[in-house]
């Protein structure tokens, strides 16, 4: 799965292995998995659940740590660089949004949006500005004072999003985007995350059940059996009876 050939500039991921312990067995959920993405790149992963798209993601963003295998971005190993390094890399280059918000309840919108700035660089105007200006492309500028507990379920992951975007980060890991979104709404954000991939020459790698999100992005794989395969591939195989 190679979309990319510079490991200093792109994301590379080599023979990476997880497995967890399940009734005092362990249960393997990457399996000599391997790709590479490069900026401006947007690959979407599809997978039954429990298959492990979920994990990939927190494996790539030093969240959890792998068995064995290598992931490198921009030139850090993701894997073997200290923690306090990976903590602050993470904050300044990546950009996550998970399946449930995470919004801090006593922050307004516009502030939750502004957080990951102040482990780095400082809220400046210009960061206020960007902050303003992907709150109204997701349709909440006039929500910028409200707090979370007045907001819906898909009103709270908006502003996730544009809190994932604020850094302006070089790889943006999305894990489910549109689950908890209506329809229009969903669209909205998968525009979003893919224009903004485009226009920043950032790379995206968002994991989804939704087979309309996925087939709008240039790259779509199905993880089965602990590995990656191109979807086309995939379907390919399963109408031959065939194991991909």
């Amino acid at each position: 799965m190679n979309l990319t050939s510079d490991a200093t500039q792109g994301l590379t991921v080599r023979h990476l292995f997880k497995s967890y312990e399940s009734a005092g067995l362990a249960v393997s959920i990457l399996r000599d998995l391997e790709f590479t993405l490069s900026p401006g790149l947007a690959a979407c992963i599809t997978g039954p659940s429990g298959s492990g798209k979920s994990t990939l993601l927190y494996l790539i963003s030093a969240l959890d740590r792998p068995d064995a295998g290598s992931i490198t971005l921009l030139g850090t190993d993701m894997v073997t660089s200290p923690p306090a390094r990976l903590t602050r890399f993470r904050n300044e280059r990546i950009g996550f949004v998970f399946q449930d918000h995470h919004l801090l309840p006593q922050l307004t919108v516009m502030e939750n949006v502004l957080l990951p700035l102040l482990a780095g660089t400082g809220i400046t105007p210009e960061k206020q500005q960007l902050a303003t200006e992907l709150l109204e492309r997701v349709g909440l500028k006039h929500r910028l004072t409200h707090k979370p507990a007045q907001l819906s379920g898909g009103e709270r992951q908006r502003v996730a999003v544009c809190r994932a975007l604020i850094n302006r980060p070089a790889l943006v890991l999305a894990d489910e985007p549109t689950g908890n979104l209506d329809p229009q709404t969903a669209t909205i954000i998968g525009s979003l995350l893919l224009e903004l991939s485009r226009e920043q020459q950032t790379m995206l790698l968002c994991v989804t059940h939704s087979v309309e999100l996925a087939s709008r992005f240039p790259c779509h794989w199905q993880l089965e059996d602990g590995r990656l395969v191109s979807a086309q591939s995939f379907a390919s195989s399963v109408s031959s009876g065939t194991t991909p």
